[in-house]
């Protein structure tokens, strides 16, 4: 892939559900989106985020973040429990593993979901802005989640182009957003030496 290659935005796309897995990842996603005109609706769903408190640090800088854009922002319901049983017998998978498969797809469904209950054709996520999370993984479940509801697309995107991995850093320190050492499940917590 050359340096050059830019972000490419599927014709007549002015408005995209974007999945947010916290405030860092997309804070340049959400600057670059509205500098070409793309109105984002940001969809905060991450059952997955442990512990309790964590996830709450994570989504209240979210709201923060788009609040300060006066972005649409939605929460959707924590429910940690439920998202257990989806990778159940995936606990010592490592990170980018199948645990990581059945998460993207569980977090992408419900955003294919409700981009298709609010009438918004195309819906992207944050999670392809990680360095740590597997691109092909992360559009397998996006394309998988489309076919599920139909009706809708998913904009698989490397929104790790552009200089955008750089920005995230300098928006990071601009806003003094919260980051996490870690994905966000118990499962990817860093252990002690």
């Amino acid at each position: 892939m050359s340096k050059k290659e830019s972000i490419l935005v599927p014709e007549g796309l002015e408005r995209v559900m974007l999945h947010a897995c916290c405030a860092p990842c997309s804070s340049a996603i959400v600057e670059w989106l509205l500098a070409h005109n793309i109105t984002p609706v940001i969809y905060y769903y991450n059952p997955n985020i442990f512990p309790e408190a964590e996830y709450l640090i994570r989504k209240n800088e979210s709201q923060r973040h788009a609040d300060s854009l006066g972005i649409h922002w939605i929460d959707d319901d924590y429910n940690h429990d439920s998202w257990k049983c989806q990778v159940q017998g995936m606990e010592e998978e490592p990170e980018r593993g199948k645990r990581c498969e059945l998460c993207f797809k569980h977090r992408l469904l419900a955003t294919a979901k409700k981009a298709k209950e609010l009438d918004i054709s195309w819906f992207a996520t944050t999670l392809a802005s990680s360095r740590w999370k597997n691109l092909e993984q992360i559009n397998v479940a996006g394309q998988w989640a489309a076919e599920q509801v139909g009706n809708v697309q998913f904009w698989a995107q490397n929104w790790r182009k552009d200089g955008l991995q750089e920005r995230r850093n300098e928006l990071l320190r601009q806003y003094g957003f919260y980051n996490q050492q870690y994905c966000g499940c118990e499962y990817s917590i860093p252990k002690g030496d």
